[in-house]
């Protein structure tokens, strides 16, 4: 079972990254077996989570870390090659870099800042993955290799960790993605926001997406999914807490109903109350049968005190119910 991914703060003025880093240290003291953070431009969240997982590296020794996900068209493949390598050495091995593609949240708005000088010629599709993937698995980058003087040149991104790109996950939302995943040999991160393409039970759709990702991933059924749901277990936490977990659930619940907008798109339902309730219906879930492991995401807004409440009653509560057990 995943670390759920640390919230982000709601306020321009509050310690984001150090808040996340002692949620991971917490995840790690109740025995989860990775964290995820989400990545976040131009908001009150967390920007450069590959800094904070830095940090995180050294604060931790055995919980895994994750981003979900790092939007490419923000992204120079070459430098974030060198940042994940180096995050992943730091860490010992326990980075596992989360991506998507497409142009940039709010593009026409930020692009003049973004890209002042190629914003017409930048390409947001998956040639975008594929560089940063060729650069992880150590293709050369560059025809310059030796001594210069004092100077000694690599042709390939320095430093080169081995296994990062047996590591790398693409975050997709729909079937096109998550077949061109498969065929990548990447690992898929199956999204909590998905295109309503042959159903609209976002369950169904989820499934369909694991299903046609591993028909074209070498491995097959060994292929690694990780499923993306947003679940509170209530089960210790106080009446004042139970009441903001429903009236937040109780909210974003009309949009889970039917396809949104142009694009369609279909929102999982939150999963909020007891853990024996919860394991109820994910147990119902027929793409939760479908994996071995799971990402709980934790809403934007609560508290510290929520989010440790939350995260203990996971792993004493709601783990054990469907099986899982901490592993340290």
């Amino acid at each position: 079972m995943h670390r759920p991914a640390p919230p982000h703060a709601s306020s321009a003025t509050e310690g984001r990254g150090h808040r996340s880093l002692q949620l991971i240290e917490l995840g790690e003291q109740l025995g989860f077996d990775s964290t995820w953070v989400r990545h976040r431009h131009l908001q009150y969240g967390i920007s450069s989570p590959i800094a904070v997982l830095a940090a995180a590296s050294q604060r931790t020794r055995h919980i895994e870390l994750g981003t979900a996900v790092i939007p490419l068209g923000w992204e120079n493949p070459l430098r974030l090659a060198e940042d994940l390598a180096t995050v992943d050495i730091l860490s010992g091995g326990r980075l596992n870099p989360g991506v998507s593609v497409g142009p940039p949240m709010h593009y026409d708005r930020v692009r003049r800042s973004l890209y002042p000088d190629t914003a017409e010629a930048e390409d947001f599709s998956y040639t975008r993955v594929r560089r940063l993937l060729d650069l992880v698995r150590g293709e050369p980058a560059s025809d310059v290799e030796g001594s210069e003087g004092f100077e000694q040149f690599s042709r390939r991104v320095q430093p080169h960790s081995p296994g990062l790109a047996a590591r790398m996950w693409y975050g997709a939302g729909s079937l096109s993605s998550a077949r061109w995943a498969g065929e990548q040999g990447m690992n898929l991160l199956t999204s909590s926001v998905v295109k309503a393409e042959e159903s609209t039970d976002f369950a169904e759709i989820q499934l369909s997406h694991i299903r046609t990702f591993r028909a074209h991933h070498p491995d097959g059924e060994r292929a690694r999914v990780s499923q993306g749901l947003v679940v509170i277990p209530t089960d210790t936490a106080t009446p004042t807490q139970r009441a903001r977990y429903e009236e937040y659930a109780h909210q974003r619940t009309p949009r889970t109903a039917s396809p949104q907008g142009p694009a369609r798109m279909m929102f999982a339902p939150d999963l909020a109350g007891p853990s024996e309730l919860i394991a109820e219906r994910l147990l119902d879930n027929v793409a939760f049968r479908e994996v071995d492991e799971v990402a709980f995401a934790l809403p934007f807004t609560f508290t510290p005190a929520d989010y440790a409440q939350i995260l203990t009653d996971m792993a004493t509560r709601l783990g054990p119910v469907l099986g899982w057990h901490p592993s340290r």
